[in-house]
Parts: C-alpha cells; sequence; structure tokens
C-alpha cells in the first residue's frame, strides 16, 4: 500500500474517535476565564468541531507548502501586482508592511493533488484548531497532526502579532492593546475564538479587547476603544476594503495609519480577490512576466484553472457550467457561490451581470465517519493556516452539502494527520 492509498483508505474505513474531550475542555478553559465557555460552546456550536480527525500523506503536505511558496512568489512580482490593483478598491493603495495574519489557503485533496480552490486573509478558526489540536489522541497508526508540536502554537501566533508590530513600527515601542475587531462580535459564529485570542494576548502581557467597529473612536489621530489607546486592530471584518459607512472610522484609521491593521485592505486585494486566480492560474501571462519556469508548474499543477465571467465567454461557460464553480470577485464563506450543475437561468443572468469568476470543478473528498450509529461519508476540504508564506497549521473541515457551513452532524472542523 503506498502512502498516497493509505490516508484514503484511513479516510474511507478509520471510524475512530480522535477528541478527548476533557483535554478539549481544558485546551478551551483556562482559571481565569469563563468556565462555561466549553459547555456554550457544545450547546451553541455543537457542530464546530468533529470529533475525528483527517488523514493526509506527507506528500500532500508537502505539496500545499510547496503552493503557498509559489503564490508568494508571484505576489512580489511587480506586474503581478499592478494586474491586480487595477481591480482593488481605492482603501488597497494605501501601503502597509504588515504582511496579514492567519492567511488561509483553502485545498482540495484532488486526484492530482492539493488543489488550491481560494485564499482568505482572515481566515477564521486558527484559535480553535490550535485547541482542538491538544486535545487529539492517535489512532489507526497515523503518526502526528500537523503542526507536530501543537503546544508551540500558542506561542507562534503571538509572535505572529508581535512580528506584525515590528514591521511597522519600527521605532521599537512595545505593542500593549490589541482590539479584535468584527460586527456584533458576540453573535458571530466563531465568536468563542475571539475570547480564546484575547486570553492568549493577555497570557503574553498585551492587553486585548473585543469590539464592534461602532465601540472605536479616532480622535487627533489616535484610535482608541473605551478611552484606551488601540495600537493593533486584529480585523476580522468581512468588508475586506473598509468602504462601508458604518466602518468609516476604521477607514479613517487605517488610511492615516492610527493603528496597524492586519489583515488589511491591501492583502486581501493582492491575495484573495477570487479575481487574481485567474491569474495565478495563467500559466502564460506568468512566463510573460519572467516567473520561475519551477514556479509555473507549481501554480499550474495545483490551482484549478479559473477565468473572469463576461460577456464574450458567457455562452461558452453556460455550456461548460456543469464542470465549473462559480464565485464573487470578493466572496467569502462561500456566500453566493454555486455549483454550475446546480444553476438555474435565473441565478446565471445575475452571474453575468456581477463581478464572477468561473473556476474548473475539482470535487473534495471524502471521510467516513459514525454519526448516530450509521456510517456516513462527508466532504472535505484543508485550510493552510499561513504567515509570510510558512505553514503553520492545518485543519479540515467536514461538510454536506454544496460548501462548508458547520451545521453538519459529525462535521466541523478536524484535526490533520499524516499518515504513514
Amino acid at each position: 500500500m503506498t502512502k498516497a492509498s493509505a490516508a484514503e483508505q484511513l479516510n474511507r474505513n478509520c471510524l475512530c474517535r480522535t477528541v478527548d474531550r476533557s483535554r478539549l475542555e481544558t485546551a478551551l478553559v483556562d482559571d481565569r476565564a469563563d468556565a462555561d465557555l466549553h459547555a456554550d460552546i457544545l450547546s451553541e456550536r455543537p457542530h464546530l468541531f468533529s470529533s475525528t480527525a483527517v488523514f493526509v500523506t506527507q506528500a500532500q503536505v508537502d505539496r500545499m507548502r510547496e503552493v503557498i511558496a509559489a503564490v508568494e512568489q508571484v505576489v512580489k512580482c511587480p506586474p503581478y501586482r499592478d494586474t491586480v490593483m487595477q481591480w482593488a478598491p481605492e482603501t488597497a493603495s494605501h501601503y502597509s508592511a504588515a504582511r496579514g495574519v492567519f492567511m488561509g489557503f483553502d485545498f482540495h485533496m484532488g486526484e492530482q493533488g492539493p488543489q488550491l480552490i481560494e485564499i482568505n486573509t482572515n481566515a477564521g478558526g486558527g484559535f480553535l484548531n490550535a485547541a482542538l489540536l491538544r486535545a487529539q489522541q492517535a489512532c489507526c497508526g497515523a503518526t502526528d497532526p500537523v503542526p507536530r508540536h501543537g503546544q508551540a502554537l500558542d506561542a507562534a501566533f503571538v509572535a505572529m502579532f508581535e512580528a506584525e508590530w515590528g514591521l511597522q513600527r519600527e521605532h521599537g515601542d512595545p505593542l500593549v492593546r490589541i482590539a479584535i475587531v468584527d460586527e456584533a462580535p458576540s453573535e458571530q459564529y466563531l465568536y468563542p475564538e475571539f475570547e480564546l485570542a484575547k486570553r492568549l494576548f493577555k497570557r503574553h502581557g498585551i492587553d486585548a479587547v473585543i469590539a464592534d467597529p461602532s465601540e472605536l473612536v479616532l480622535d487627533q489621530g489616535r484610535l482608541s476603544y473605551q478611552s484606551l489607546p488601540v495600537d493593533l486592530v486584529y480585523n476580522r471584518l468581512t468588508d475586506f476594503a473598509l468602504v462601508e459607512p458604518q466602518h468609516a472610522v476604521l477607514r479613517a484609521a487605517w488610511l492615516s495609519d492610527a493603528a496597524l491593521f492586519t489583515p488589511h485592505p491591501r492583502a486581501h486585494a493582492l491575495y484573495a480577490d477570487k479575481r487574481n486566480l485567474t491569474v495565478l492560474s495563467d500559466s502564460i501571462t506568468l512566463a510573460s512576466w519572467g516567473i520561475d519556469p519551477s514556479c509555473i508548474d507549481t501554480l499550474q499543477a495545483g490551482v484549478p484553472l479559473t477565468v473572469p465571467v463576461g460577456g464574450s465567454n458567457a455562452e461558452d461557460l453556460w455550456q461548460r457550467r456543469k464542470s465549473l464553480f462559480f464565485k464573487p470577485a470578493a466572496g467569502y464563506g462561500s456566500k453566493a457561490a454555486y455549483r454550475g450543475d446546480k444553476l438555474t437561468r435565473r441565478v446565471w443572468d445575475e452571474i453575468r451581470r456581477g463581478d464572477y469568476v468561473a473556476q474548473a470543478r475539482v470535487a473534495p473528498s471524502e471521510r467516513t465517519l459514525q454519526v448516530d450509529g450509521q456510517s456516513t461519508a462527508l466532504k472535505l476540504d484543508i485550510r493552510a493556516y499561513a504567515y509570510a508564506g510558512a505553514l503553520q497549521l492545518l485543519a479540515a473541515r467536514l461538510y454536506q452539502g454544496q460548501t462548508t457551513n458547520f451545521r453538519t452532524p459529525g462535521g466541523g472542523f478536524a484535526a490533520v494527520f499524516v499518515a504513514g
């Protein structure tokens, strides 16, 4: 049995529960925290965590690293930046040295190897998956989760934020306070990880607050929360360009460098706009820019062909729709994204009028597990969390339906193990 088939066999046949619930509770709750957090997650978000793990091969992990490195190489290329900034919002033209924390590279495990289906600049779940990793038990001969030493993740996450601060604030002032910002944060599905982040920062001597944008004030060039100066905004908003009226204070703070933002509008424009995939999968254009041939080969093998939807190709795309997946350029969380074989003419007309891309559809692989005593096959994707091009953490998402949803019994985040 090859290593590749070993992972496939385990995903089909291993019915082990790898999560130790008592260890998960310990990972989510500390002595100074609300002891009800674990219970709240289980009762209000019962499908946030799966009880099992997903298996990959070392070759697949290595390939994901190679694709991430290739993307980073292209993003540094001036012609690429000039191209993608043509469709970027005005706020993205403001420069920041910050790279962007928790970059998320989402992969389907296709027959030809891992396929990068999209990039996200404010990928959720990093803190939650770090806790989940500490609750894992090995099974069925699988070796280690990725990364192998989950206990080191907390320190790596804090170091990442401190590195962002150091890149932008070269005069050496300490990072005193972080604002974790989202719309109505306590109502967000991933709110528990805001609490985990807040506690982690405080354990490392950095004050942290969780805030709605309306709670932030810009006065005399300084951003503050309840009269407390804010040094860094950990930006979890899905208004990636900060253009919505209710975010005027944040937009002004971003444009005036009143606080460090990470991730920020420029990072989203360079990495996460879905139109960028049309460039990353265009080997002819990449070659014309002088991109290294080995980098192009990696992207051609690892990024499904993606094209913009326009008047000139609309009829051809409609005819080939069953093999395509359609995504809005500035979309997130699979909102308004459609499998071509499920399209109606009404929805197609909306797609033609909007800013959409068509991506060659890569069917997700599956993980079989026991749900209510029944053997059930769930779809999966792999999210690779990275910072500055370096892989930090792999996490799987298990689901049923068209897209990831955290509503599937037995589904949710799952640890990723290397089969061997």
